[in-house]
């Protein structure tokens, strides 16, 4: 057996991060498809998450990026309140050089049959018309178009729980919920990021942006010439003196042993999944006095939105739930307090109990 299943196999089996109920592994050779589909648990529900379509540098990096985002998924459909489980699925390879109708419908299939256990939408690398591609082989797909029975973006929705989870960290922390004259910088200015530099700029925040992609900076300078800055990096973002709100909306594991002891902002609030890179990051920033808002938790607008369209959508409907985000946040900042714990473990005790709660008593 190979290091790589015995890998799998440790974290599925022995490791607390495991306990996924299914890993479902695909291939189909003519199109180049290669997947990894994560199914944590259904306790609650069918499990419900996007896909993810990126150039992994391994196959174990892309199964161990599954297990980890089905997991996040369990947790956050949990604290928001959704009769879903969590699971993920990762498409092995390069969107830009390996997508194609093809490939997305040969995926498709191999979700279909798994009969409904796990729900599909957009992440990383993939879209709404994928999405619609994907949807003509297998009707547990969301995050489809308007034109197709759909949602559309839900990263709207996720910009906008981001945003109430920001409030809510400066109700909890300043006492006043307002963002006005604050400075927030923000890494990663593509789906989420973009939608969430306008909600703060539009309450009056002074915004700071970085990104990996030059045209995605251009695009928000253009549109904000005053109130937004731009700095070359996040190693640089991280460090920008007199910063309130720090917002990780790119890939995860931001936070880690060597960006935490530089951090100048008060607040940790951003998109990204699995911002933590390893457990003790949260007791590290909470030793710095930096309160980290769970994102799990804040970026669940998008998943609210999607889980809204398996019953006929409503965008006014689903705003009203993404702003109970202010809520859920601020009693899980309430409860970390309570208990003398990072808001991150608050934040798991609290969605593990429904989990619990929701198992049929055998």
């Amino acid at each position: 057996m190979t290091d790589v299943s015995d890998g799998v196999l440790h974290t599925l089996f022995r490791s607390d991060q495991g306990g996924h109920e299914q890993v479902v592994l695909c291939q189909d050779r003519a199109t180049g498809l290669k997947a990894v589909i994560a199914l944590h648990s259904t306790a609650l529900g069918p499990a419900l998450g996007g896909t993810r379509f990126y150039p992994y540098a391994s196959e174990e990096e892309a199964v161990a990026d599954a297990l980890n985002l089905a997991r996040g998924m369990s947790y956050k459909n949990a604290m928001a309140g959704l009769d879903h489980g969590g699971g993920k699925a990762v498409i092995i390879g390069d969107p830009e050089q390996i997508k194609s109708e093809e490939l997305l419908l040969a995926y498709g299939r191999f979700v279909a049959s798994l009969g409904g256990r796990y729900v599909t939408a957009c992440d990383v690398g993939t879209y709404v018309a994928d999405m619609d591609v994907v949807a003509r082989e297998c009707r547990w797909t969301t995050g489809r178009s308007p034109e197709n029975g759909g949602a559309g973006d839900s990263s709207v929705l996720t910009s906008y729980g981001v945003y109430q989870g920001m409030r809510a960290a400066a109700q909890h922390l300043w006492g006043d919920p307002s963002l006005r004259d604050r400075k927030v910088g923000v890494a990663g200015v593509g789906k989420v990021g973009h939608h969430l530099v306008e909600h703060l700029r539009a309450e009056g925040a002074e915004v700071v942006i970085t990104d990996v992609r030059e045209d995605a900076v251009r695009r928000i300078l253009d549109r904000h010439p005053e109130g937004v800055s731009a700095v070359a990096d996040t190693e640089a973002l991280i460090r920008t003196e007199g910063l309130d709100i720090y917002a990780p909306c790119a890939l995860g594991g931001a936070l880690d042993d060597d960006t935490v002891p530089v951090l100048t902002a008060k607040v940790v609030c951003g998109a990204a999944n699995n911002q933590l890179a390893h457990p003790g990051v949260e007791k590290d920033l909470a030793d710095r006095g930096i309160l980290y808002a769970p994102d799990y938790v804040v970026n669940a607008g998008g998943v609210i939105q999607v889980a809204d369209e398996l019953h006929g959508f409503d965008f006014d409907r689903c705003k009203a739930k993404a702003s109970k985000i202010f809520d859920t946040t601020l009693a899980i900042f309430a409860r970390a307090k309570e208990d003398g714990i990072p808001p991150a473990a608050a934040a798991d005790r609290i969605a593990e109990q429904r989990m619990a709660e929701a198992r049929p008593v055998r």
